[in-house]
């Protein structure tokens, strides 16, 4: 974890800030959403390629495959986003999971994300896949991986975006299941460079899953988890202590622990918050009182990212867009935060080097 400590500094190098006030990106006007045009080039270190699934292209993958929707059309099934929990989304999501049959609707699926990630300016995101939730509806682990991989051999001539892909696994799961899917992931080859642990935390602890990551970390995986968003702030130290991870997706709990602020700060622990999906599974009652603002003010490694933007109502920049009209962060704010999904995703050292110098020049 050394490569992510001494950071309470310029966003940039990492070193004593000397300037707050940063100017604006100069990008080129043209037809993307308003909010894309004034973001700042960014990694997205926490996506559900699922997630992503829009209603449009459910429609259109449903129609090629002969499958029948319970929907009557696209309005009606938008209606459905208003959800209560974590467990109420979670139903839907893996419902409309049906209409992934071929490699070419997860190719289709992957490039749309892609094509809108990079209108936000996204220039490398580290994308997760759910292969349990394909197996256990007969869908075969060649299928998933390579239509999700074959578009993301293409991500950076296609789209400026570099990619990388992580495996996550469904906590609600038994570990034996897990354990079984990452043999046949390694036995395949597949192009994964990480593992992540995902779905139903309440009650599914990541010390379930201490074997899983063991093996993973012996078979050169990076490590991260899901922990502290609907769970306690002991899931996170679980996260850390026991499965040994490196990044923790959401962990906006970590609050409700003084003394685990204090050390997610000084080991620059990255956390990769999701606002709009806080928001919409109701772990904060509106964007107004979410943590973010106070997590920065804490020296937090923080990152904004989109989870799953087909269901939570954004993208990143839909994402910086609604936090700047809520809290008005200042241009500082978001070049940390841009700067800190850079330091904290795992791409290489050198395209890490790459991404700064687009953010320094912007």
């Amino acid at each position: 974890m050394d490569n992510y400590r001494d950071t309470a500094a310029d966003p940039l190098t990492e070193t004593d800030p000397t300037q707050t006030d940063l100017p604006e990106p100069e990008l080129q006007e043209s037809e993307l959403p308003e909010a894309a045009v004034r973001m700042l080039p960014v990694a997205e270190l926490h996506l559900h390629i699922e997630g992503t699934l829009q209603p449009e292209l459910i429609f259109e993958l449903a129609e090629r495959n002969g499958i029948s929707l319970p929907y009557s059309g696209i309005d009606e099934l938008r209606a459905l986003y208003e959800f209560t929990d974590l467990q109420s989304f979670l139903d839907l999501y893996y419902a409309n999971m049906a209409v992934l049959q071929t490699e070419q609707d997860f190719a289709d699926m992957t490039r749309d994300y892609l094509a809108r990630a990079a209108a936000a300016g996204v220039r490398h995101a580290e994308i997760m896949m759910d292969p349990q939730a394909h197996l256990s509806r007969g869908i075969s682990l060649e299928t998933c991986v390579n239509g999700v991989a074959s578009a993301l051999a293409t991500s950076v001539n296609d789209f400026g975006v570099s990619t990388f892909l992580i495996a996550a696994f469904l906590r609600d799961l038994s570990e034996e299941s897990a354990l079984e899917v990452l043999d046949g992931l390694l036995a395949m080859n597949a192009p994964i460079g990480a593992i992540g642990l995902d779905s139903a935390e309440v009650g599914n602890p990541p010390s379930k899953f201490e074997r899983l990551f063991a093996k993973a970390r012996e078979a050169g995986l990076r490590l991260t988890a899901h922990a502290g968003e609907e769970g306690p702030a002991s899931y996170i130290l679980e996260a850390l202590d026991v499965l040994g991870v490196e990044r923790i997706d959401h962990g906006i709990r970590c609050m409700e622990d003084p003394d685990l602020v204090e050390r997610l700060v000084e080991e620059r622990i990255p956390l990769t918050v999701c606002p709009l999906s806080n928001v919409r599974l109701r772990a904060v009652d509106t964007l107004a009182d979410h943590p973010l603002p106070a997590m920065l003010a804490a020296g937090l490694n923080v990152s904004v990212n989109s989870d799953d933007p087909a269901y939570f109502g954004g993208y990143v920049d839909d994402n910086f867009a609604q936090l700047e009209a809520v809290f008005g962060l200042s241009d500082f704010d978001r070049s940390r935060l841009a700067a800190n999904s850079i330091h904290s995703s795992f791409a290489s050292e050198e395209r890490k080097a790459e991404l700064l110098d687009e953010l320094n020049r912007a």
